[in-house]
Formats: C-alpha cells, structure tokens, sequence
C-alpha cells in the first residue's frame, strides 16, 4: 500500500498510495509505517499530495504512528489539501504534527535539525 522514498540517510518519506486514508485501510497504512520504524527509519514525512480524503480512522492511525516513533525520531506531514488540512484543523492535529507545504520544505527542515 505505502511507498517510499528516501532522502538523504535519514530521511524516509512515505506516500500513503490512496486516494482516500479512512477506517478500510487505516489499519495496513499505520502497520506498514510501524515496519518502517521497527526497521530503523527514525525521520519521516507522510506526504498527502495524492490523499484526497482523510477520516478520524485516518488520523487514528498517523497518532499511533506518532507515538511509535516516540522521541526517537521526528515526523512531519506534507502535501495537505484543503479538504485534509481542515480535518487536521478541526481536529487539532495541525498543533501535534508539523505541517510542510511540500516534501523539499519538510526535507529541508528535518535536515536541517539533524
């Protein structure tokens, strides 16, 4: 389902490869990202450029994700269109996660902290 990129050593973004992040495959989404993590990836950008749609079950699985990767790495979202930022709004979670334009503004900050 996921797809990843890497940027420099550190840094994996993940592209969630739906249209639509909501309770039918919240659950694979967070598993798979939580691979990548017990795996050793500890920088992560979700990008949501191709996400058109994101429910609670959606945001449930980004804050489980969050507290996997705990304090031993970092994780920021990127790409989020109005429909996905207002739900990020309304539920508060632009004030939990740090919130890029694009996946370079998130590349660059990251690498920028390392």
């Amino acid at each position: 389902m996921i797809h990843t990129t890497q940027h420099a050593a550190d840094i994996t973004v993940v592209r969630p490869g739906v249209e639509r992040l909501t309770a039918v495959n919240a659950k694979t989404f967070k598993d798979e990202v939580t691979d990548l993590i017990e795996g050793g990836a500890t920088q992560l950008i979700v990008d949501f450029d191709e996400v058109d749609f994101l429910d609670s079950s959606g945001l449930g699985a980004l804050v489980g994700v969050l507290k996997k990767i705990g304090h031993r790495g970092d994780l920021a979202v990127s790409g989020l269109n109005s429909d996905v930022s207002q739900m990020f709004r309304i539920c508060r979670m632009d004030r939990v996660f740090t919130v890029h334009a694009t996946v370079d503004a998130a590349v660059q900050k990251m690498a920028e902290r390392s």
